[in-house]
């Protein structure tokens, strides 16, 4: 089964900066907990986690994706690389 690392290189460093963003964001979130902030302000900054957090997810799949069907020699045939995209798009969808 392909990997993270089967990535290209600037694709794998963007996940990682969109990640970095987002553990940054969290802990804006926890900082203004602690200072007792406006329930709206950190709703407002949790649904901006949640997004960024859905955004990275998509990328993650379409990447994925795109691997297996450009890399079917990599699974069982061809069938399983449209399995495995198909069924990283679903997990994606949850």
């Amino acid at each position: 089964m392909p990997s993270v690392h089967n990535l290209e290189e600037a694709k794998r460093d963007e996940l990682q900066r969109r990640l970095r963003r987002i553990e940054g964001q969290t802990q804006g979130i926890q900082r203004m907990i602690d200072e007792g902030r406006d329930c709206l302000e950190i709703l407002d900054q949790l649904a901006s986690v949640k997004a960024a957090l859905n955004g990275l997810s998509l990328e993650m799949v379409e990447s994925f994706a795109l691997y297996c069907l450009q890399n079917p020699e990599q699974f069982d045939g061809s069938d399983e690389a449209v399995r495995q995209a198909m069924k990283a798009l679903a997990r994606a969808g949850r």
